[in-house]
């Protein structure tokens, strides 16, 4: 009998407190330097949301650079100006790297289109889990 490998993917989880609930995210700093945004199960992003979570993500640590994780496995879709604002090009940010954590077939589409398309100002790459993505943020780290 020959035994399969189970494949399973344990999403990004908010800490218990300290955390931005916004209504297609949870955004928080980990504790080890990295921020965090978890997209919600459904979201559908428009420019309002990307702009309320670009907000919170610069609001975690003050005059300080970070790298980004972003889980985008729950996704449902994101607009065009959603994406080119969240490209982080022609506006100030606190984030130097971004790393997209994907694993569906939506999230996978909205990443590839998100790096493809959007080409971001920032070092950005995509993961198949948080611990990949963890140890490619450390690069970043200040």
């Amino acid at each position: 009998m020959k035994l399969q490998k189970l494949n399973i993917f344990i999403h990004m989880q908010p800490p218990e407190e300290g955390f931005h609930e916004l209504d297609c995210y949870y955004t928080w700093l980990g504790e080890d330097g990295i921020a965090r945004t978890l997209v919600r199960d459904g979201a559908v992003i428009g420019i309002e949301d990307a702009m309320l979570n670009s907000r919170a993500v610069n609001s975690l640590r003050k005059n300080a650079v970070y790298p980004l994780i972003v889980d985008t496995t729950k996704i449902k879709s994101i607009t065009k100006e959603a994406r080119d604002y969240l490209s982080i090009k022609d506006r100030e940010t606190n984030v130097n790297a971004i790393a997209i954590v994907r694993k569906s077939i939506i999230g996978n589409m909205v990443a590839n289109f998100f790096i493809g398309l959007n080409k971001p100002s920032v070092p950005t790459k995509l993961f198949n889990s948080e611990e990949e993505a963890v140890e490619w943020c450390k690069n970043f780290k200040s």
